[in-house]
């Protein structure tokens, strides 16, 4: 069950691998209003289900404390990634941002049944410098001037690693509460566009195309595998591969002709991958040691 929980769980790192080819093709449209349609796509799903298995509903009637950390994690997270984005520069705001999945390897410590392991760090730091040699590939430089977009960016990696950690904890409750948090979300991105932006609707039927890929998968699906995952899975190794996104989001971006192939992408995915595989070591070994021995 671990296995396979670990495995949903990595299938959302893989569709959000997906998100930045699709938000370059989706046009121009603001990233509140963006989020607000994405996180309303990635809804249906759930409204699908409950409305074919009405005895679900139930599902939905959970603390208050479920409901504040699942919302405060979604909407709270993009909120303040986008507040980075706008006074900070992307490659430093990004950078610090992705930390969460090294706050999510060392915060595992605190969780229940959890035991922190050199390799799990040493993985994980693995990851964070193959996302270093992908994001800043023309330097880093960071001044005083942005530290509003950086303190944001260290509260988003504190949000989405903290409330990973959380939903660990919240093991009992069913995925179905992703419906809800989406929802949530989408309304809150509503009123924030609404508040400060100017609405720009996509120009051509491929970028509507490409607005709804983002949320059926990257910002739909990838938040209920997510869930899953860090519920039943091994939320450390989840941590680790995590880093494996920039990568996989860089080699699409090549793949479809938007970004350029350098020896940087290729010591990233050695890299990341190394990490994923040293993080994996009890997983690995342990399935060896179980395999049924040849009969003699």
């Amino acid at each position: 069950m671990k296995f396979k929980a670990t495995l949903i769980g990595f299938s959302a790192i893989l569709m959000w691998s997906l998100l930045a080819l699709f938000t370059a093709a989706s046009g121009k449209m603001p990233p509140f209003q963006l989020s607000a349609i994405c996180f309303l796509i990635g809804s249906l799903p759930g409204i699908a289900v409950l409305a074919l298995k009405p005895e679900r509903f139930k599902l939905l009637k959970q603390p208050a404390r479920v409901w504040i950390t699942g919302i405060a994690g979604l909407f709270g997270y993009h909120f303040l990634y986008f507040t980075a984005l706008r006074n900070a520069p992307a490659v430093e705001a990004g950078l610090i941002a992705y930390l969460w999945p090294l706050l999510i390897v060392v915060g595992s410590a605190l969780l229940p049944g959890e035991r922190l392991r050199w390799y799990h760090l040493a993985g994980a730091l693995a990851g964070l410098g193959g996302t270093i040699l992908i994001v800043a590939r023309n330097g880093i430089a960071f001044e005083e001037a942005y530290l509003l977009g950086y303190g944001a960016a260290f509260l988003c990696a504190f949000t989405w690693s903290g409330y990973s950690l959380l939903t660990r904890r919240f093991d009992a409750v069913s995925t179905d509460v992703v419906t809800g948090f989406c929802l949530a979300t989408s309304i809150l991105s509503f009123l924030c566009h609404l508040g400060l932006e100017t609405t720009i609707w996509p120009q051509t039927a491929f970028e509507w195309l490409a607005v709804a890929g983002l949320g059926l998968l990257p910002v739909g699906a990838a938040f209920y595998a997510w869930d899953f995952g860090v519920k039943n899975g091994d939320i450390q190794l989840l941590g680790v591969k995590s880093y494996a996104a920039p990568v996989f989001s860089t080699l699409i971006l090549i793949l479809f002709g938007f970004a350029e192939p350098s020896w940087r992408i290729a010591a990233a995915c050695l890299l990341v991958t190394g990490g994923a595989v040293l993080a994996a070591k009890d997983m690995i070994f342990r399935k060896r040691a179980a395999a049924p021995q040849p009969a003699e």
